[in-house]
């Protein structure tokens, strides 16, 4: 995913990121080179030598540091990113379990009931355009189990809680 465009705000001390016609924040406390009221952001690019992919970010005593995609969207909790890391761990959990197997890949071609290339694309990591489905059958056929865990997040009480009560 590329970033279009990346400008700082330094009075909301967040950088506004333009990515897929979405705007979104990333704010200054998430970053490891932070800005300060006498070593403010004086300059944000997208930056061609990560593939716009990243951007770049300058303090007013020179520091850098870059921001990759992945941050900005994590932080802002994308759907998409979210579900393409999904994707991405099963596949790799797949090849792992592929390796250990003994199935023949003509086998387990036949007992997903598609074709070869379907399944190359399937085992290949970089795709993203499978279903989670698609992954969790061909799991099945290698006899994987998949374990899935929801945990809420911590209550809005219980957060609030913890901001009443100091030094906790």
């Amino acid at each position: 995913m590329k970033i279009k465009n990346v400008s700082p705000n330094n009075r909301k001390r967040a950088f506004e990121v333009i990515v897929n016609g979405k705007s979104l924040v990333f704010p200054y406390a998430r970053l490891r080179v932070k800005p300060d009221a006498d070593n403010r952001v004086i300059r944000a690019f997208v930056d061609p030598e990560l593939g716009n992919e990243a951007f770049t970010y300058t303090l007013a005593r020179g520091q850098e540091d870059s921001i990759h995609i992945d941050q900005v969207l994590e932080y802002n909790r994308d759907p998409n990113y979210f579900r393409d890391l999904l994707i991405y761990k099963l596949t790799v959990e797949a090849q792992k379990c592929l390796e250990s197997s003994g199935l023949s890949r003509r086998e387990i071609v036949r007992r997903l009931g598609t074709s070869a290339s379907q399944f190359y694309r399937l085992v290949d990591q970089t795709n993203y355009r499978k279903s989670v489905a698609q992954l969790l059958a061909l799991l099945n056929i290698l006899d994987c189990e998949v374990v899935v865990v929801v945990k809420q997040k911590r209550s809005h009480a219980h957060r609030e809680a913890r901001l009443a009560t100091p030094g906790i």
